[in-house]
C-alpha cells in the first residue's frame, strides 16, 4: 500500500523523506515535487528499479530518464567532456529548470534506457526534492505520469495515475511552475536547445551567445 507524506507539515514531511529515502535504498519508486512538475524517482544506480520506473509509466527504454541531483559537485563523478560553457550554465541556471545532455562516466554500473552515452541531469529548485537527493544520491526521475497524459502538477493527479506501483508520495502541494524544464544538448562544442520550455533560447544566449537551437 502506497504511503503518503504532507510536505507542508514539518512532521509528516521529516517522516516522509525518511520513508521516500528507505524507499528509494530498498529498489522502490517514490514520486516527489520539483520547481517543474511531479517526478516518479528511483535510485539512478539500480536497474532494477529504473524497469519498474519505464514500467509504471508505461514507458520504452527508447525514452531514458534523466537523472537528478542535489549538488553540482555532483556531476564531477557523472560526467566527462563537460566544457566550459556547460559550467557556465550550471552556474547560471542551477538549481531551476535547466537540463543538460551530457556524455556520462562510461564506468557508471547504471541503465538509464538506450542514453548512447550520455545523461539528461539536473538540479531541481526545490527544498523536498533537495533533501532527499542529498540523502540518497542521484535518482531517475521522470514526470510521474502515465505515459501519453499530462503531466502532473499536484499530488493527487500523480496518485490517480500511478497508485501502488509507487511506494512513497511527497505531497508538496501544486508545483511552482507549469512548464517542463528546458533540455540543453552540451555533447559537442556548441550548446544546443533541444526543448524550450520554462527557459527560452534568448534568456539562454544570455550566457551562452552561441546557443545554437534544434530544428
Amino acid at each position: 500500500m502506497a504511503r503518503r507524506y504532507d510536505c507542508n507539515d514539518a512532521t509528516d514531511r521529516k517522516t516522509g523523506l525518511r520513508e521516500a529515502a528507505s524507499a528509494v535504498r530498498r529498489g522502490e519508486l517514490v514520486v516527489l515535487p520539483t520547481d517543474t512538475l511531479y517526478g516518479i524517482g528511483a535510485d539512478a544506480f539500480s536497474p532494477e528499479a529504473v524497469h519498474d520506473l519505464l514500467a509504471a509509466k508505461g514507458r520504452g527504454r527508447g525514452m531514458p530518464t534523466p537523472v537528478l541531483i542535489g549538488s553540482p559537485n555532483t556531476l564531477h563523478g557523472l560526467v566527462t567532456d563537460f566544457s566550459e560553457q556547460a559550467w557556465e550554465l550550471v552556474d547560471a541556471f542551477w538549481p531551476g529548470a535547466l537540463t543538460l545532455v551530457a556524455k556520462h562516466q562510461p564506468s557508471l554500473a547504471w541503465d538509464l534506457g538506450d542514453t548512447h552515452g550520455t545523461v539528461a541531469v539536473r538540479m531541481p529548485l526545490h527544498p523536498v526534492a533537495i533533501e532527499l537527493l542529498t540523502e540518497v544520491g542521484p535518482m531517475a526521475v521522470s514526470s510521474a505520469n502515465l505515459s501519453g497524459h499530462p503531466a502532473p502538477e499536484d499530488c493527487d493527479a500523480a496518485r490517480e495515475m500511478l497508485g501502488d506501483a509507487v511506494s512513497v508520495y511527497l505531497d508538496g502541494g501544486p508545483t511552482p511552475g507549469i512548464e517542463p524544464s528546458s533540455i540543453v544538448d552540451v555533447t559537442g562544442k556548441v550548446p544546443v536547445l533541444l526543448r524550450e520550455g520554462a527557459l527560452g533560447a534568448d534568456r539562454l544566449r544570455e550566457v551562452v551567445p552561441d546557443l545554437e537551437v534544434a530544428p
